[in-house]
């Protein structure tokens, strides 16, 4: 059998590995959606689609070079539980847990189409599942940090440096992500416990603006 063969059944199986967690979670996150909504939003293949695209991610790079030049049009969604979040989080994040996605007082903060809105939590995985079941209902503006809190340490609060035979932009790229982690207040050179190593702010309020219910035709017979 040849290496490329064996590559080739390596990537299918990914790919079925892949379809089989989406079901399974989107099993677990259209029993939290209200009844009376589980037959709106967008088409079940629009849906499938946007799914198994990876434009919904957002790396910690960005996010970070966002959050420096203080971008007035993000928002950052913590997708832990409210004890994780109350532990560490990223600086003005607000917390939405899974199980309080559609609740009235948090749900305009993802029902909206003036903000980005970036979920994450610890990996990408939990916050996979909040933009899955924002997207189903036709939720815009909703994107994913690409590895969580974790990709944030490891890249923003403790680079790698980078070794002699890599190139320029290698080592560019490590000088930002060492100027960002003094700007979040973090000493890059000794691993700090979690507690520390992400500055906690209180969440920025944001005024959301509701996207607009289309009126019913007047008038009639």
């Amino acid at each position: 059998m040849s290496a490329k063969y064996k590559t080739k059944k390596i990537l299918i199986k990914r790919r079925y590995q892949l379809l089989a967690l989406i079901l399974l979670i989107l099993a677990g996150g259209l029993v939290l959606i209200p009844k009376h909504d589980k037959h709106e939003g967008i088409k079940p293949e629009l849906f499938v689609k946007n799914i198994l695209s990876n434009e919904r991610y957002i790396s910690t790079d960005i996010l970070a070079e966002r959050m420096i030049s203080q971008d007035p049009s993000l928002i950052l969604i913590d997708t832990r539980s409210a004890e994780a979040y109350q532990e560490f989080s990223l600086p003005d994040a607000v917390n939405i847990p899974l199980d309080k996605v559609f609740d009235e007082n948090l749900n305009a903060y993802l029902n909206q189409d003036v903000y980005d809105i970036v979920l994450f939590s610890n990996d990408h995985f939990l916050a996979d599942e909040v933009w899955m079941m924002g997207n189903r209902m036709g939720y815009q503006r909703l994107y994913v940090l690409q590895g969580g809190l974790n990709e944030w340490f490891k890249t923003i609060i403790h680079p790698k440096y980078p070794s002699q035979t890599m190139s320029q932009d290698a080592f560019d790229l490590y000088s930002f992500r060492m100027a960002a982690g003094r700007y979040f207040g973090v000493a890059n050179d000794t691993l700090e416990i979690k507690q520390k190593v992400i500055r906690k702010a209180k969440p920025k309020k944001v005024v959301t603006q509701p996207k607009k219910k289309k009126k019913a035709p007047e008038g009639g017979c």
